[in-house]
């Protein structure tokens, strides 16, 4: 029984946090900042050196606006300094290094003190008890473990809160399924493209994912998603889908997060400051403007990151929430600045493509986008699977169909795209994140 309340306490706790009174949080945003900047500037060769040839100094941090006045730091940074040369505690202090797939060049290596996995746990379980997950719940973690943050970050939290935890990392679609089954989980963390493939498959294996499982919340992050997903998710495998966002290079999973008005994703603010700059110019962009992440740690003890971009793009809100949390929020995650296709001038991301895709009721969950050149030119093609009760023997149906779809892409990206409608079952699955784009353009 003492424990039980000590579990609601914690609860209550992270509650007070997630309320705390404006005013208060940016006299404690700024106070970090300060800080955090006079740490750099004192003890990180590397930042310390940006600083200066910046001219400016710590004592330069007057007010929250003057975050402008610092230089950014880039996946490059990290990567120049590979392994460890931002790390600004000694090697004996880090208790845990996390470290990034290096597709193109050097892996990107974060390092934690005992403190920062502590914060990190702390962050994690606002984040899960804003959702509504609470002692009593069993959650099946099925982002991968190991080098990848996404895994551990939840369950860390998970732990906080008290909550029963079935590690299955990725991968192994039929055990997970019959884990979360034999096992009754209510509480399923993985990447949204999974928790579909997870549906399909249960599914093909005779079940019916929403009776069959007890799925209550979904904690959806590691790639972008869309409101037509979350409708899927809901159809499909899960009745409360919330998204969870993240960046190794800040701690992992854990730095923002939706609550039950699922309006924006709430970022902990007295952990990071977030800006929306102009990804072109650096600018700093109005509250409401579309552009690119970009955050700086202010309560980070191994690795500090000041003014880190992240290339996601979304837009900010400061107002308080209908939920009565005063931390700002994020607006979904439109996509990456460098995701970004130009096709025949206009500006073109993956999720507006996703989001005409998964409104139409004959199609299924997986797609392809297929970028070739044409030309000088950038060109695509979209691949969609068909839900098998629309696949028709009758040719001029399937045409029909292709039509509407390319109709409609058309209509939100005013751009004519050819559309190949495949059978269903004959695109590619993924157990972790989902790859969209296959890029030829460097194939004769």
């Amino acid at each position: 029984m003492e424990e039980c309340v000590i579990m609601e306490s914690r609860t209550l706790f992270y509650s007070s946090i997630e309320m705390i009174d404006k005013k208060e949080l940016k006299e404690l945003q700024l106070k970090r900042l300060r800080e955090t900047v006079q740490i750099l500037y004192d003890k990180n060769l590397y930042f310390g050196k940006k600083l200066r040839q910046a001219k400016v100094k710590p004592s330069d941090i007057i007010k929250l606006d003057d975050l402008s006045k610092i230089p950014f730091t880039t996946k490059d940074d990290l990567r120049v300094n590979y392994p460890t040369k931002l790390v600004n505690v000694g090697l004996d202090q880090v208790v845990r290094f996390h470290v990034s797939s290096g597709t193109t060049g050097d892996p990107t290596v974060v390092a934690y003190t005992e403190s920062d996995i502590d914060r990190w746990s702390e962050l994690n379980a606002r984040c899960l008890a804003m959702m509504g997950v609470k002692r009593g719940d069993i959650i099946q973690i099925a982002y991968g473990y190991g080098l990848f943050t996404g895994g551990l970050g939840i369950h860390y939290g998970a732990e906080r809160l008290g909550i029963s935890i079935i590690p299955s990392s990725a991968g192994n679609t039929k055990r997970q399924i019959k884990l979360i089954r034999d096992m009754h989980a209510t509480v399923l963390a993985c990447t949204p493209s999974y928790a579909l493939y997870i549906a399909e498959t249960a599914i093909q294996e005779g079940l019916e994912p929403k009776k069959d499982l007890n799925l209550r919340v979904g904690v959806f992050g590691a790639e972008p998603w869309s409101e037509s997903v979350r409708k899927r998710l809901i159809d499909q495998i899960c009745p409360e889908p919330y998204d969870i966002y993240g960046l190794s290079e800040l701690c992992g999973p854990g730095v923002a997060a939706e609550c039950h008005y699922r309006n924006g994703l709430h970022v902990w603010a007295d952990n990071f400051i977030p800006e929306i700059i102009d990804p072109k110019t650096g600018e700093v962009l109005e509250p409401g403007e579309e552009g690119e992440l970009v955050f700086t740690t202010i309560n980070k003890e191994a690795m500090p990151l000041l003014r880190y971009r992240t290339r996601d793009v979304s837009r900010m809100d400061f107002d308080t929430c209908s939920c009565g949390r005063t931390h700002p929020r994020i607006l979904r995650i439109r996509g990456r600045s460098d995701d970004m296709m130009k096709i025949r001038g206009v500006n073109v991301f993956p999720s507006q493509i996703e989001y005409v895709l998964q409104r139409m009721d004959e199609l299924g969950d997986q797609y392809q986008i297929v970028l070739t050149k044409l030309g000088p030119l950038d060109d695509l093609k979209v691949k969609v699977e068909v839900k098998p009760s629309a696949v028709s023997d009758k040719p001029w149906e399937m045409v029909g169909l292709k039509k509407r779809v390319e109709d409609e892409i058309r209509s939100v990206l005013n751009l004519n795209l050819e559309v190949d409608l495949v059978e269903p079952g004959s695109l590619p699955r993924s157990e972790g994140k989902a790859k969209r784009v296959l890029d030829l353009r460097g194939q004769a």
